[in-house]
């Protein structure tokens, strides 16, 4: 499944793949992924990229 939703991204599957500007910047499965809320997905996303998302529409869906 393809999607924009981080909520939806982490009720589906068992694996979560995230992209930004093209480039793979996380890629989180297993007991990594089994309790992560969207909050936990964009602290790592700011840890790995060094800046936090600034798109509403990502972080409301």
């Amino acid at each position: 499944m393809v999607t924009h939703s981080m909520k939806d991204a982490l009720a589906c599957g068992d694996r979560t793949v995230m992209l930004h500007q093209g480039e793979i910047v996380l890629d989180v499965a297993g007991e990594q992924r089994a309790n992560m809320q969207v909050p936990d997905l964009l602290d790592m996303f700011s840890k790995v990229r060094g800046e936090e998302l600034s798109d509403d529409s990502l972080l409301l869906n």
